[in-house]
């Protein structure tokens, strides 16, 4: 009879999630291959020595960049969470606020504040993180151009995420998906100087990366300005100190762990420049490729998040913790066979991006040791994913700080340079990480205690 009912739920709980998910998967993995697009296009522009450099100024100029992006992301966790409760309560009128107070929060505290940082003093922030000259020269244009571009990109994230709450998923991948597409075609008539136009090189990628963030900005508020969205921005704007109450209590713990993230990473990119720049290039593009790892977890931690927070607004914390079982056992299933995919093809798939020899090894031991991580990888994600819709942040943190800026970034520097093992430490050093941080999330979700938290 148990059987039957874990049958039941299944059949009942995976369509939930897959409507939810599939929209996200389709939607990050596409953006992953235009990103591996885009970066095949400048690994192939000659000589090897300015597409090394182009790559990894591309590579440099991601760091501050995400760092800035996941922090705006943390206020979106919050108002993800929120507006999955209040959507699970059937409270609608409550959407549009939290939407308002995200935006707020997002544009006066990070956008702002770090576009103009980043501006002013782009070729210090560059050499800080390990650039070499030859890198700061082709890329310290492209810094500040795509800087422009992460203001757009951080509110276009805001309403993307708001509209995840609510299950909206198809919107958001239809815009990403055409602008993404845009951009690619713009990257290569801008990098290689089609139909007449200038070969721009990584500077022409950078104006094409940020006039398609403009795009997707306009279109993705353009459709909540319609009536066809639960959530609206149509309504007058009230400031209310229970949602900033709500947003920084369920944000704050997730704003800490993703700036322990991308500060881990940030001094871990330092670690892997300081190896060169043809070592970096290919750390680079086993980053690129990375991506593609990534998407099944996040999207599936997506839909887990939304699920979980709907299922406890709806007072049903058993269907919440039958969503994020779920999800993570499709998520991770997908992640296998990606897993065998970069283990036995990883230097095919480096060979799109580069012909040279030294780069294609150094990546496909890296590609190699991603494989191995996957499994813990893409549970971490959505177990971290399915806590978070719950507004339990808290042990997410705590594994991000333990894992990365305890675990990677020291057994990093000891591998790279007391052990002298090069990018193969650095990536060990990666797996290592992963595992700890899974075995965080893991306990905290079995627990249970997550599903105790409360929303005002």
């Amino acid at each position: 009879m148990e059987k039957k009912r874990t049958l039941l739920a299944r059949w009942t709980i995976e369509p939930r999630v897959m409507a939810i998910a599939w929209p996200v998967l389709l939607e990050l993995l596409l953006s992953s291959l235009f990103v591996m697009v885009d970066m095949i296009m400048l690994g192939n522009i000659r000589p090897v020595s300015l597409s090394a450099a182009s790559i990894a100024s591309v590579g440099i100029t991601n760091q501050p960049l995400f760092i800035g992006l996941s922090l705006v992301q943390s206020f979106n966790v919050g108002g993800t969470a929120i507006i999955a409760r209040y959507f699970g309560m059937g409270r609608l009128n409550r959407l549009g606020s939290v939407f308002h107070h995200v935006v707020l929060l997002s544009v006066v505290l990070i956008l702002l504040p770090l576009f103009a940082f980043a501006m002013i003093f782009a070729e210090p922030i560059m050499r800080f993180l390990g650039a070499q000259e030859d890198v700061i020269l082709v890329g310290s244009t492209y810094f500040r151009i795509m800087h422009v571009g992460f203001l757009f990109q951080g509110l276009t994230m805001c309403a993307a995420s708001a509209m995840r709450g609510v299950g909206e998923t198809k919107v958001p991948m239809k815009v990403n998906l055409f602008c993404n597409g845009i951009n690619v075609i713009g990257n290569a008539v801008l990098i290689y100087g089609l139909f007449g136009l200038p070969a721009l090189g990584v500077v022409g990628a950078g104006i094409s990366s940020a006039a398609s963030q403009l795009l997707a900005f306009f279109l993705i508020y353009r459709h909540l300005l319609s009536a066809r969205s639960p959530v609206t921005i149509k309504n007058k704007f009230s400031f209310s100190y229970v949602t900033v109450k709500n947003l920084l209590r369920i944000g704050l713990p997730a704003s800490l762990e993703q700036l322990a993230l991308r500060l881990g990473i940030f001094f871990f990119v330092r670690i892997v420049a300081s190896l060169g720049t043809l070592v970096y290039a290919a750390h680079q593009i086993a980053l690129s490729i990375l991506g593609l790892s990534f998407t099944p977890g996040q999207a599936f931690g997506i839909a887990a998040s939304t699920l979980v927070g709907q299922s406890l607004g709806e007072g049903n914390p058993k269907e919440a913790q039958l969503h994020a079982k779920s999800a993570r056992r499709i998520g991770s299933i997908i992640s296998s066979g990606i897993a065998v995919l970069f283990f036995f093809f990883g230097a095919d798939l480096v060979r799109l991006y580069t012909p040279d020899e030294g780069i294609i090894r150094n990546a496909a031991v890296a590609l190699k040791v991603i494989a191995l991580v996957q499994p813990f990888q893409s549970s971490q994600l959505i177990l971290s994913g399915a806590l978070r819709g719950a507004g339990d942040t808290l042990w997410p943190l705590i594994a991000t700080v333990v894992g990365v800026l305890i675990i990677r970034l020291s057994l990093a520097s000891i591998l790279v340079h007391g052990f002298a093992l090069g990018l193969f430490g650095a990536w060990v050093a990666v797996f290592i990480d992963q595992f700890i941080r899974w075995a965080f999330v893991q306990g905290r979700f079995q627990s249970g205690k997550w599903k105790l938290v409360r929303i005002r």
